[in-house]
């Protein structure tokens, strides 16, 4: 059997090796991922095919309730304090990983642990294009690159309309039917990946968000934390049926969207349009904590309208356009 023993004696120093030991588990235990799925469900328990699966192939770090649900479920739960203190080693180490080593791992979805990035530099840099961008006249051009942005689209954001170019730098998404909330990350019923919620704007600091040029008029929208690291939003669906928006490593394979001025004649309100897809909205119109930002069919209602503005500007004053 693949115990904690025998990855400590072959390193375990990393989350690909981690993942390695997970699979030997799994192929003793001669248990399918469905099998998997339903034991843990049956000890009240989440353990998603899905998630697992990428977990396993090494796409992405393993959070500690899925290790301990499919060290469970695979029938080690004796060993399951040993398991997770491996895993917390194995994690650990990406966490002291720099920046470029850690940018070139595997890509995939993430869990936003184990990323310890820093990036004061660019912090610096989007408070220099802030300031640009309110000294300039409209429609003027910054490069992805002078806002620490990383887009391939290599062009700045184009004047929407008759309105102003989007905020650079680090903004504030607000629903415009909870206006005290802003887009964060936090868990959705039926998923155990973290995605995309709505939650009180003074809950989201330290993360930041930023809207990254992704070429031909879109963007991607990338959340940063000093302690998780970088993520864009990529369109998933989870069991429920719901189309949530969940935040992954590999910006280049995540959702891209239009973000276009509403018909509400609000001041920087938007609707964004996924690439491909429809329109993000928050589920059932909610109005609380945690309610989940999906994708539906775009219906030009209030519920799919968001405000856009520098996370300087307090909440509810949002500057004219």
């Amino acid at each position: 059997m693949a115990n904690v023993g025998e990855m400590q004696s072959h390193g375990a120093g990393n989350t690909a090796e981690f993942a390695a030991a997970m699979r030997q588990l799994k192929e003793h235990s001669g248990l399918t991922y469905r099998q998997l799925e339903e034991l843990a469900a049956e000890h009240g328990e989440v353990l998603a095919r899905s998630t697992l699966a990428d977990v396993l192939g090494g796409k992405t770090a393993p959070r500690p309730e899925l290790v301990a649900a499919f060290v469970r479920a695979c029938g080690d739960g004796a060993r399951v304090r040993e398991w997770l203190e491996a895993r917390e080693r194995a994690v650990s180490s990406v966490r002291g990983q720099g920046e470029d080593e850690a940018e070139s791992g595997t890509p995939g979805r993430r869990t936003r642990r184990g990323m310890g990035l820093r990036r004061v530099p660019a912090l610096l840099l989007g408070l220099a294009v802030l300031t640009l961008v309110a000294a300039t006249a409209w429609g003027v051009g910054l490069t992805s690159e002078l806002a620490g942005s990383g887009g391939e689209g290599g062009g700045a954001p184009a004047p929407l309309g008759d309105r102003t170019v989007l905020p650079q730098g680090s903004v504030a998404i607000r629903p415009i039917l909870a206006g005290n909330m802003c887009l964060t990350d936090g868990n959705a019923e039926g998923y155990d990946s973290l995605v995309a919620v709505q939650r009180p704007c003074e809950d989201v600091a330290p993360q930041e968000t930023e809207l990254v040029p992704a070429g031909a008029g879109t963007f991607r929208v990338q959340w940063y934390h000093p302690d998780h690291g970088k993520g864009c939003l990529n369109e998933i669906a989870a069991r429920t049926g719901a189309a949530l928006l969940e935040p992954w490593d590999d910006c280049g394979k995540t959702s891209r969207f239009r973000i276009e001025p509403s018909d509400s004649g609000g001041s920087n309100e938007y609707v964004l349009r996924v690439v491909g897809g429809g329109c993000v909205g928050i589920s059932g119109l909610r109005k609380s904590a945690g309610a989940p930002a999906v994708t539906q069919p775009c219906d030009e209602s209030e519920g799919q309208i968001f405000s856009i503005s520098p996370t300087s500007e307090p909440v509810g004053d949002v500057a004219p356009g």
